[in-house]
């Protein structure tokens, strides 16, 4: 069990409705202090499976008070003889995971257009496609792990339960950036090395075959669980870079070079896979009961969810389709 430490910043005169309401949460301590004449600092010390309901609890507060102010805290040890090692093993139906506000913070953060997302974007666009060319496994894997491609990909999926259509353009934007500019770079590769039509790492992403959606339906649900279980995600943000980075690179060499049907077809299997990856992690976010808390997000959340869901899930049928077709006329 992980430890958080919330501090409240309330007026003096919401305190006493306020206290009373948090300790129907039962958290594992509560200290308290005057801070000025007008304002009480609650300190709360909970277990992480509490959290989110704290949280919003105060969040429905806040758009009721001014001058409210909450920070959250990570715990790294907790030592007290009240405090026993008891604990009865619970076994619920949700995914466990991190509480929304976390999840909503680091996603936009790893979400966010900026000079260093471009800056590994370009280094990993250079060894993919050099790995391309060498026909090397190990080096196009190390540029994948360079690829800053899972926190945009996750943001989208995330925007989408939400309904927060802000997130979603940002995270849109920053994903067709990082495409956009794995694929210039990769165009400029093919004219000055040429394009390595004999490299197997280069022809396999001109091909689309069932196998390859199973893979990019895996990342994305690798992508959106490592998300909210706060696991280190570099090992699947290669799983996620694998699905991207390849068939973007692919896709802009074969059109340096004006080959219309290997550009066709990484075009196509890149579509696949950034949808497949959407429609998983989107599955995941909503099974893991990702919601807002405030009735009228509720309902945009809701709406917005279900069109994501039916919307992307249409998207891959006629992608799929369209792999049919093309590997019967192949």
């Amino acid at each position: 069990m992980g430890f958080q430490l919330i501090e409240a910043y309330i007026p003096e005169e919401r305190f006493s409705s306020i206290n009373e309401n948090i300790q129907k949460f039962n958290p594992l301590e509560i200290w308290t202090r005057k801070v000025d004449s007008d304002c009480i600092l609650i300190r709360l010390l909970v277990d992480s499976t509490a959290i989110e309901d704290i949280l919003d609890y105060f969040e429905r507060t806040s758009a009721q008070v001014e001058d409210m102010d909450i920070l959250l805290f990570q715990v790294e040890a907790y030592i007290s003889k009240k405090y026993t090692a008891e604990k009865e093993e619970k076994h619920e139906a949700h995914l466990e995971r991190a509480s929304r506000q976390e999840l909503y913070s680091s996603i936009e953060d790893s979400a966010t257009l900026n000079a260093g997302y471009f800056l590994f974007v370009l280094i990993a666009a250079i060894v993919v496609t050099i790995g391309l060319i060498k026909n090397s496994p190990s080096i196009v894997i190390g540029g994948m792990v360079i690829a800053p491609l899972l926190g945009p990909v996750v943001g989208v999926a995330f925007a989408s339960i939400l309904g927060d259509f802000k997130l979603l353009r940002r995270s849109v934007l920053t994903v067709i950036a990082g495409i956009v500019l794995s694929a210039v770079i990769s165009i400029i590769m093919g004219r000055l090395f040429g394009v390595p039509l004999k490299s197997g790492e280069f022809l396999s992403r001109t091909s689309v075959a069932i196998s390859d959606i199973l893979l990019a339906l895996a990342a994305g649900a690798a992508g959106a669980l490592s998300t909210m279980k706060k696991f280190p995600s570099a090992l699947v943000g290669v799983m996620v870079a694998v699905a991207l980075m390849p068939p973007a690179a692919v896709m802009g060499m074969s059109a340096s070079v004006f080959l219309w049907p290997e550009t066709l077809r990484s075009t196509v299997l890149l579509s696949v896979n950034i949808c497949s990856i959407l429609f998983s992690a989107v599955i995941v976010f909503s099974l893991a009961g990702i919601r807002p808390v405030k009735y009228e997000d509720i309902k945009i959340a809701n709406n917005s969810r279900n069109f994501s869901i039916i919307f992307v899930g249409i998207i891959v049928l006629l992608l799929l389709m369209e792999v049919l077709y093309l590997n019967h006329l192949h």
